[in-house]
């Protein structure tokens, strides 16, 4: 099953909330003067339009990063990656997890980006430079590369979830990663639905990893009979800081959402 298209969601506010998160990550990674591997096991295409049709169709970018773009200071290393992007691809070019990684890392670091639908790996090739490709099953990909050289580092798990069966079977994928990478930071993208299909996932992971970070914001339905009513972040060897981090970005979201007379950040 490949017919899922992120170009549909891009920007949306569970996407804010991942590469929000996973910008300050990656950014407290590199204080440190050591190299890193970043792998991820669902990357998509890497570069987005918000003003292209797919984003138009749903709104879900104006109701996220349009919205709330304010939630993050000018310094915060998301909002430096949106204004490098928009400088060098226009105003309404959108970075998924890929080029916000890209922006970050140095070139001591490796990146792992894996993507099976083929035309999404073939804007990924476009978009993403200087990263190692792989049009392979991310999860496969992943226990092939685990522990990776530089042994410290951090990989990002975003399915679809398009694959219902991935719900029961990533906390297994995750106690395989995590025992042969016992270091590595191991964060999975999660959406919080209104059938709760999710909810084994994670009590079957706080089970495996009780020390874990678990991050979540919640907001209403993109449209109607839309189920995602919230995104979740849950996190295995959290970096110092992320919970301080976390709280503060769900709070600042949390008022961006109630504050609906908010100025709009509006695509040209």
């Amino acid at each position: 099953m490949l017919s899922y298209q992120h170009a549909y969601h891009a920007g949306n506010l569970a996407d804010v909330h991942k590469h929000g998160l996973l910008a300050w990550a990656l950014d407290y990674l590199t204080r440190k003067d050591k190299p890193l591997s970043y792998i991820e096991t669902h990357a998509g295409r890497g570069l987005y339009d918000l003003s292209g049709p797919e984003a138009t169709k749903t709104g879900e970018a104006a109701q996220g990063i349009a919205r709330a773009e304010a939630a993050f200071p000018s310094d915060h290393p998301y909002r430096r990656v949106l204004t490098a992007l928009r400088a060098a691809q226009g105003e309404t070019a959108y970075p998924g997890s890929p080029l916000v990684a890209q922006a970050i890392l140095r070139d001591s670091d490796t990146r792992h980006l894996a993507e099976l639908h083929p035309g999404e790996h073939a804007a990924l090739a476009q978009a993403a430079k200087g990263a190692r490709l792989y049009r392979e099953d991310g999860f496969a990909l992943a226990h092939s590369l685990v522990p990776p050289t530089p042994r410290r580092g951090l990989l990002l798990c975003d399915p679809s979830y398009e694959i219902k069966a991935d719900y029961a079977a990533i906390p297994r994928h995750f106690q395989k990663l995590h025992k042969a990478w016992n270091v590595g930071i191991l964060m999975l993208w999660y959406p919080i639905l209104a059938d709760a299909r999710h909810a084994p996932m994670l009590d079957a992971l706080t089970r495996a990893f009780p020390e874990a970070h678990r991050s979540e914001i919640r907001f209403p339905p993109a449209r109607e009979g839309h189920g995602m009513t919230g995104s979740g972040l849950f996190t295995v060897n959290p970096p110092f800081g992320l919970a301080e981090e976390s709280a503060r970005l769900a709070a600042a979201l949390a008022q961006t959402e109630m504050d609906k007379t908010r100025p709009l950040r509006h695509s040209r």
